[in-house]
């Protein structure tokens, strides 16, 4: 029997007779609760409308430095409120090739536990 942690991202269906897809190792488990985290809109979560950023707020907005510091700063403060093990490093917004309406952000995080450090990033669409 294989360990299970949480919920993966992207939600699938589960071959092995869950729900959805567990994640197995810690690394993922945490990708996938920032991805979750990051991807949830305020208020979307029952008794904890706090919960998630207002990332959609942006989509109309000029892709612009303005923009993109303010998406940095929603992001570096719900991550520091639900997830305080994890420290953001560097939050990069690129302009997308493919269209002149989103933005590719590069979140980069280090975690620091008792037990083990580690640094990963996670990528997302905006």
């Amino acid at each position: 029997m294989s360990k299970h942690i949480n919920i993966a991202f992207p939600f699938q269906d589960s071959a092995d007779g869950y729900l959805f897809n567990l994640t197995q190792t810690t690394n993922d488990a945490i990708k996938a609760d920032l991805m979750h985290l990051i991807l949830t809109k305020k208020g979307e979560r029952y008794y904890n409308g706090n919960f998630g950023t207002d990332l959609l707020r942006f989509i109309f907005e000029p892709n612009d430095g303005i923009t993109h510091s303010d998406i940095e700063e929603e992001i570096k403060d719900v991550v520091s409120r639900y997830m305080p093990r994890l420290t953001i490093t560097k939050v990069l917004i690129e302009d997308s090739t493919d269209n002149d309406y989103t933005a590719k952000v590069t979140v980069n995080y280090t975690v620091t536990e008792d037990v083990f450090s580690q640094s990963d990033f996670i990528i997302i669409n905006v």
